[in-house]
């Protein structure tokens, strides 16, 4: 699959390592250029604006904030940009929560070099694309994502959640959203009373289930 027209793309991951792999695949590739990268998803957010890229690709899974709030806040922002999943979890929550946020492509990071770039191809045309590797019941999941409701939590409340989730306590929390403790208090308790849970060990479940943290990261 080609493309003629010039392709910027930013690469967002916690692992420099992988992002200079991906970086050596993609610029293979005379029509793609890589101008910025990113660490993590409050990073990313903050750089998208700045440089316009036509594609992100986006790790899923990252500490402080996950690739999918990341995703959802671009998409919100920057509608234009095509957002490509990038994940090890094959998982029915995280690919519906990547898509549900915006994303146009959700990939395996042991996927083939070659897929990276039929997906980058395949999102400039704006339409989606699922990792050959994923059982493919989970194409229904493009279908439904229009039709499921809005989630209960608002964007700040799911970042309080995720950080909550990895045990980041009220002031650390606070630190890294520029937030009061009071105020992150505040958000926990109406993450709690909306999902009808109240201890930590149910949030952390919650948050997982929900693919905002896989606390294996």
């Amino acid at each position: 699959m080609t493309y003629l027209k010039e392709i910027k793309i930013v690469l967002v991951d916690d692992h420099k390592l992988l992002r200079d792999g991906l970086r050596n695949i993609i610029e293979q590739r005379s029509n793609m250029h890589i101008i910025g990268e990113a660490s993590d998803g409050r990073e990313a957010i903050k750089i998208c604006p700045k440089l316009l890229p036509n594609v992100v690709v986006m790790d899923v899974a990252m500490p402080g904030l996950n690739g999918v709030e990341a995703t959802r806040q671009i998409h919100k922002n920057n509608p234009e940009i095509k957002v490509i999943g990038l994940s090890m979890h094959s998982g029915k929550q995280f690919i519906q929560s990547m898509f549900k946020a915006g994303a146009f492509a959700y990939l395996l990071k042991d996927g083939d070099s070659d897929e990276l770039i039929t997906a980058i191809c395949t999102v400039m045309q704006n339409k989606k694309y699922l990792s050959k590797d994923i059982n493919q019941e989970f194409l229904s999941v493009l279908k439904e994502i229009k039709s499921i409701e809005k989630t209960q939590l608002s964007s700040r409340e799911k970042e309080v959640l995720q950080l909550i989730a990895e045990g980041r306590s009220s002031k650390e929390t606070g630190e890294i959203l520029f937030l009061s403790p009071k105020t992150v208090d505040v958000h926990r308790n109406n993450i709690m009373k909306k999902l009808d849970l109240y201890t930590i060990p149910e949030l952390t479940k919650y948050a997982i289930k929900e693919g905002l943290t896989s606390l294996d990261i």
